[in-house]
């Protein structure tokens, strides 16, 4: 059988896929759900194939790139999860301090997609941090699957709490000039608005189809605003007009952008939700929002 490509799948499958990723349906329900569109030739096997992630093939920036410096390290989170495992990528220049950029993940861990935006990001001049919200659990068990599960046993104020953190420990790096944004996808574009109403110090923030904060949360946010919103996504652009009511009541910087024809999760590029024109220019949005903002 030839493989499937993205025009092969119906629009119901992608969402079904949204569904289940965020814990709408179990894997149970999810399956039988599929089985229905398991016909002409195409399988549930080749289905759950195709919209799985694969990380390894897809890297942009490999770990060993000669471009950056890239490790991981621990800070404390003690209003979070304690201790927290993180990945730190800056360039490969001595002796120099680049603004920062915090990178938050999805509702899974810290996997490779997510690291890979991180270095992705330090070959732009940013010295960037990318936690796991996953460490007080043993971290990325190393499949999405098993990452949800893991993340829902922590509360997600307290995984806020670890991301702030997070700007607490790149502002005071040697190698960071203090100047600092966030940039985060799905349940990390939550926290990257969550950051932005309580780090009055933020510089910018990058929210990539994420969760919005309350009316009275958004009149504490200091910081200007990129918003990246998939023009299908419908549960979380359902939450967009109130929230674009209350920056404009008070006056705060942002910019909208919605990406015609594509779904949440459009910039992994490890599945077939996956536009890549969509993602080139968003990303390319995204750094020369922070080029101007982290001065």
């Amino acid at each position: 059988m030839k493989p499937l490509k993205k025009e092969d799948i119906k629009q119901d499958v992608f969402d079904l896929y949204d569904d289940y990723a965020h814990n709408k349906l179990d894997r149970r329900q999810f399956i039988e759900k599929l089985s229905l569109y398991a016909v002409g030739g195409i399988t549930v096997t080749s289905l759950l194939s195709f919209i799985s992630p694969n990380y390894f093939d897809n890297l942009v920036v490999k770990p060993d790139d000669k471009r950056i410096d890239s490790e991981y390290i621990k800070y404390e989170s003690p209003k979070g999860g304690g201790t927290i495992k993180g990945l730190l990528s800056k360039p490969k220049k001595k002796s120099k301090k680049f603004p920062g950029v915090i990178v938050v993940h999805e509702n899974r861990g810290l996997n490779p997609y997510i690291e890979d935006v991180g270095r992705r990001a330090a070959t732009e001049g940013f010295i960037s941090l990318a936690p796991d919200a996953l460490t007080p659990l043993g971290g990325y068990p190393g499949n999405d699957d098993e990452g949800r599960t893991m993340q829902r046993k922590r509360d997600r104020n307290e995984m806020l709490e670890d991301f702030i953190a997070a700007y607490n420990y790149l502002k005071n790096h040697k190698n960071c000039d203090g100047n600092i944004g966030v940039v985060g996808f799905c349940f990390g574009g939550w926290i990257s608005n969550m950051m932005a109403v309580r780090v009055p110090t933020l510089k910018a923030a990058v929210p990539f189809y994420g969760g919005q904060p309350s009316a009275e949360e958004t009149a504490k946010i200091k910081a200007p605003l990129m918003l990246q919103f998939a023009e299908l996504d419908k549960r979380v652009n359902a939450g967009w007009p109130d929230y674009e009511k209350a920056l404009k009541a008070n006056n705060i910087e942002h910019t909208a952008h919605f990406y015609p024809g594509v779904n949440h999760g459009f910039h992994n590029n490890s599945t077939p939700r996956y536009d890549e024109p969509a993602a080139n220019l968003a990303w390319e949005r995204t750094i020369d929002f922070f080029k101007k903002k982290l001065k």
